[in-house]
């Protein structure tokens, strides 16, 4: 099928990207011609493992192709997908001006009948909004259908999550575009969920929120096996055995973050309080979220007591492993809290450093992981990048002037950190 997606970020370049892979016509849509220009040249604005490959592949093979034009796309497809930025605002809300402005571009652009796809995150009822507005903005009365299908991308494994997904949600106000929308998704192996607009887009908030609540209760409970000299990865491998419970989702860290999970909560707490509903639990998740940093943070300090001038060296940067992406990161919120206390800072990430320069100017950026540790009065691994498991230890508590290691993600083994000789501080254990 012929398939526009307006909106190159990561969820419009990794689905337009997957859906020419399945061998469909695709053609990718945006504004910024800084970064269409840089895809037409072979360059990627985003790192996500195996992208860039399928990207080349896919353009060289004449199955995928980028433009600034939405009227150029709108005209050449039959299924228009909106993959445009939904942020937050200050209320927790979601800024659906992006939203409304696809809208509008492809009401003026609409020759014939067309099916136009809510890709991005949104709030229930979105899409009769976009209904509406293509309606309301359509220069000649056109046909055309407005379908939810909500991405379940994990930055770091989008390309596999999209060729093998779990399920596909297909949001529909008619069965007219159920065929097409199967014809898409026909390549994928996995079951097609048709279901109302307003229940597919809750669907999106729903997974996410429950997901963060989940990494919310183990952190929780990573502060009651500290309390009662219990082991956090103990408890998580034993009650994530329970085929209720699975062991995903429940690894003690310094916290969530990136860009879905912190917006996608604000954003369902504020959709329920729009419809009456106090979502307390989930306004508790983001309690334990917020704490979970401050209760890390406060260990740093509590053992080196005074951070003015000390030097500390910070292995990660990004939000997870397997991307570039540092938006709300919390290992760029601990930087800039022990910049505020004085300390000094040399930072490594292996792959989100270029974008990490712009919110933290005043850091030294370290090329090689094993060489971040020289002069540190403390170690912090803030990511779990596992290629940091191959960090030469025995050199770090070599060079440091102080061998102390503080453990964001658990990512090593106790015994053996405190045999090396370090001052091993975790999370839960």
């Amino acid at each position: 099928m012929k398939i526009a997606i307006i909106g190159t970020g990561y969820v419009g370049l990794v689905t337009g990207t997957c859906l020419a892979e399945a061998g469909h016509e695709v053609v990718c849509v945006d504004c910024d011609a800084e970064k269409i220009a840089m895809l037409e040249a072979g360059g990627m604005p985003i790192y996500e493992p195996g992208l860039e490959e399928l990207v080349r592949g896919n353009r060289d093979a004449g199955r995928l192709r980028f433009t600034t034009s939405t009227p150029e796309a709108v005209h050449a497809s039959q299924i228009v997908f909106i993959a445009v930025p939904t942020p937050p605002l200050p209320d927790g809300s979601v800024d659906l001006s992006f939203i409304e402005r696809v809208a509008r571009e492809v009401a003026a652009n609409l020759t014939g009948y067309r099916i136009v796809v809510d890709k991005s995150t949104v709030p229930v009822r979105t899409g009769q909004k976009v209904a509406e507005t293509i309606k309301r903005y359509c220069r000649t009365p056109v046909e055309f259908d407005v379908v939810s299908n909500p991405e379940f991308l994990r930055e770091g494994s989008a390309v596999e999550d999209f060729l093998r997904p779990d399920r596909i949600v297909v949001g529909v106000s008619s069965p007219r575009p159920v065929s097409a929308m199967r014809q898409v998704y026909a390549p994928f192996d996995a079951p097609i969920v048709v279901t109302d607009i307003q229940s597919a887009e809750l669907i999106k908030h729903a997974a996410n929120s429950f997901l963060a609540l989940k990494i919310s209760y183990i952190n929780a409970l990573s502060v009651i096996c500290e309390a009662s000299h219990a082991d956090v990865q103990d408890v998580a491998n034993g009650i994530g055995m329970d085929r209720r419970i699975g062991r995903q989702f429940l690894d003690a860290s310094l916290g969530f973050g990136g860009s879905c999970f912190p917006k996608d909560l604000s954003a369902f707490i504020k959709i329920a309080e729009q419809l009456g509903y106090d979502f307390a639990l989930l306004r508790e998740v983001q309690r334990i979220n917020a704490q979970q940093l401050d209760r890390f943070f406060r260990k740093i300090v509590d053992t080196l007591w005074v951070i003015k001038d000390k030097q500390i060296g910070i292995l990660g940067l990004a939000f997870k492993e397997n991307t570039d992406d540092v938006r709300m990161s919390p290992a760029i919120e601990l930087c800039r809290r022990l910049q505020a206390e004085g300390a000094r800072l040399r930072v490594h990430d292996p792959k989100a450093m270029d974008k990490a320069r712009a919110l933290l100017p005043d850091v030294t950026y370290v090329a090689h992981q094993d060489d971040v540790a020289e002069g540190c009065d403390a170690l912090v691994l803030a990511t779990e990048w596992s290629q940091f498991k191959q960090l030469d230890l025995a050199k770090a508590c070599r060079v440091m002037t102080c061998p102390i290691l503080f453990d964001g993600r658990n990512l090593f083994d106790k015994n053996e950190m405190e045999h090396l000789g370090f001052i091993y501080k975790s999370i839960g254990r």
